[in-house]
């Protein structure tokens, strides 16, 4: 990771939105799968974060850095406790890295978003009963597709939100309303 972001030209803005989830009860979850979702979820943010912030501040400029979190970084869901756990780490470790790295102008903030309609998802989408649970929770009764994080992510990289850092936009249609 740190030769691939040195032998480029320092970012502007990184969206990081690779993630896993390997979803099972906490009783029955191998260390295998622990590792795989933390290793995907929070490692790899962290060290891809660090060296694009590395750049930015090598160069002496600003930057956005997004990392996709979920909305399960704020909440927690049945079968969920590793996906949940590296969601709040990588909240936990955005607002660290804020505060770290503001001074150099550089903005960390997460997307929160809800099911979207992605592979990732159909996962528990393609069980009748797991859809009509999330959708239940769903106050505007949609799941939601890749084009309702566009916005976010523009805005998120745009100068709209400069004086915004260390903190997140939940993109959940309600669900954390509750």
């Amino acid at each position: 990771t740190a030769a691939m972001v040195a032998a480029q030209d320092p970012f502007d803005v990184l969206v990081n939105a690779a993630g896993t989830a390997r979803h099972a009860p906490a009783l029955t979850t191998t260390p295998e799968d622990y590792d795989a979702t933390m290793a995907l979820n929070l490692r790899a943010a962290y060290f891809l974060t660090r060296e694009v912030a590395r750049g930015l501040i090598a160069a002496g400029r600003p930057g956005s850095l997004i990392n996709i979190s979920s909305q399960m970084g704020h909440i927690a869901g049945p079968d969920r406790a590793v996906y949940a756990a590296s969601k709040h780490a990588l909240e936990g470790m955005t607002k660290a890295m804020a505060i770290e790295w503001g001074p150099h102008g550089i903005r960390v903030n997460t997307l929160c978003p809800t099911f979207i309609r992605t592979p990732l998802a159909e996962v528990t989408l393609s069980d009748p009963a797991k859809r009509a649970w999330v959708l239940s929770k769903i106050k505007l009764a949609r799941l939601g597709e890749v084009e309702d994080l566009m916005g976010p992510v523009v805005f998120l990289a745009s100068d709209a939100s400069r004086l915004m850092t260390g903190t997140h936009l939940l993109i959940d249609g309600g669900w954390t309303a509750e």
